[in-house]
């Protein structure tokens, strides 16, 4: 699974560190909260990456297990396997493999442009689907506020 650090990582039970699997407590959390926001801070996009493997005796490929990605919604919230819902696949007690962060920097003068449609009296608004940490980092680099 790949995602939102804040909607991926509450759906792990574990943590891979130095390649051995340990169970999430209060010290991984905290650890993975401040990279989070140290990327995030930087105005970086940031995205957690979790797995877990599947029971090959429910989830068998040569019986071509219906795995049911466009519906996961209804099922999201249920944790154990329930043979009467179709395509079914678990997203809890995943193992988190960590969180990557990408530069993705603003545009070429948007700065500037921000400060002239703020002289000339418009409001300008920034939407985005960021977590909030990295909205601020981005919209403070291109002059939508002033402190992050």
């Amino acid at each position: 699974m790949k995602g939102a650090p804040d909607r991926v990582i509450p759906r792990c039970s574990t943590v891979l560190v130095d390649g051995k699997i340990i169970p999430k407590n209060k010290a991984a959390d905290d650890e993975i909260k401040s990279a989070n926001d140290c990327f995030a801070g930087n105005g970086e996009r940031v995205l957690a990456f979790a797995r877990r493997f599947l029971d090959p005796k429910i989830f068998d490929k040569k019986s071509g297990y219906p795995f049911e990605v466009k519906k996961w919604k209804s099922w999201a919230e249920v944790r154990e396997y329930d043979k009467d819902i179709i395509g079914w696949f678990p997203m809890f007690n995943l193992t988190l493999l960590g969180l990557v962060s990408l530069n993705d920097p603003p545009r070429p003068r948007v700065d500037t442009s921000v400060l002239k449609c703020k002289s000339a009296g418009i409001k300008v608004i920034m939407v985005t689907g960021d977590q909030p940490p990295t909205a601020a980092a981005i919209a403070a680099k291109v002059n939508i506020i002033s402190d992050p």
